[in-house]
């Protein structure tokens, strides 16, 4: 469900930044994301309705928050570097680029946490870098140089930091007494949203502000609330996942990174973009390695 609704996500996404400001709109999806659990923060710290329920956010001190600011942080950074890159990039681009987040996952787990990687999975990194390899093939019959496109290597730093955040989720949420900080999930995702805003309108008022008149102007559009409800529930379902017993993050993110073909058929039906048949073959052999790390991470 996470997968499907991520998908959708990163679709209406691509709507909302076409001939649109990036800062302003990335600064409406964390305050709409925001409103969101405001509630659920409220009802659980001055009532019992949400008690023992999904729905609950745990409360703790800066004990507890500094781990979820810095959360907010690591993905607000991925997120504006994402943005940027979504804004000037096909989506059949972009949606097999972030799939290869779970490659970069278990290198995360190598390099950190000491990790090896059996065949299973050296096969689908390598399957994973043959795509990328293709892809920037396909992306050359657009006019995109994966070397020298900088928005190619925003997104590629997006996925990058979107690694570094799902290490550190399994982190967060993972109990004390195996390594990790044992923190609520809903804590999690209520709060980093609700730093994340404040991040943003910091942005919003000293970045964009003062030269609003210099770049692309911003102009409301209804996919901007859509992309904050579909993030949101469909990090609910990824927070939920990552919370129960033995998840394995390497299978979380790989099941999540499935959102690549909602995204692709979104970009093929309704933004009519180029070079489907090839990419069609790259994105392949993107889903062909993320079932081989299935099978070597079960």
């Amino acid at each position: 469900m996470s997968a499907a609704l991520l998908g959708c996500y990163d679709s209406f996404k691509k709507e909302a930044l076409h001939k649109n400001a990036v800062i302003p709109v990335l600064f409406l999806n964390t305050l709409f994301s925001s409103l969101i659990f405001l509630p659920f923060i409220l009802l659980s710290a001055n009532t019992d309705v949400l008690d023992g329920s999904m729905f609950h956010v745990a409360s703790g001190g800066w004990e507890m928050h500094k781990y979820i600011l810095l959360k907010g942080l690591i993905v607000l950074s991925s997120w504006i570097l994402g943005y940027f890159g979504m804004k000037h990039l096909p989506l059949t681009i972009v949606g097999p680029i972030n799939a290869t987040r779970p490659v970069m996952v278990l290198v995360g787990a190598l390099l950190v946490f000491g990790e090896r990687l059996n065949l299973w999975q050296w096969i689908g990194v390598l399957l994973a870098i043959v795509s990328f390899l293709m892809l920037s093939r396909s992306g050359k019959k657009e006019g995109i140089d994966f070397k020298h496109d900088h928005w190619i290597w925003m997104i590629v730093g997006a996925a990058a930091l979107g690694a570094i955040s799902g290490l550190y989720d399994k982190y967060l949420m993972a109990p004390v007494e195996s390594g990790g900080v044992g923190l609520d999930r809903m804590m999690v995702q209520s709060w980093y949203n609700i730093y994340q805003f404040f991040m943003m309108l910091t942005v919003l008022f000293l970045v964009w502000w003062p030269h609003r008149e210099e770049t692309t102007p911003f102009h409301w559009h209804w996919s901007i609330i859509c992309v904050s409800i579909f993030l949101s529930t469909a990090d609910f379902m990824y927070f939920y996942s990552l919370s129960l017993p033995d998840a394995m993050i390497s299978i979380v993110s790989m099941v999540r990174r499935g959102s690549v073909v909602v995204s692709f058929l979104f970009g093929a039906a309704f933004f009519h973009e180029k070079n489907l048949k090839a990419k069609a073959v790259d994105l392949a052999l993107v889903l062909l390695g993320m079932i081989f790390l299935a099978i070597g991470s079960a």
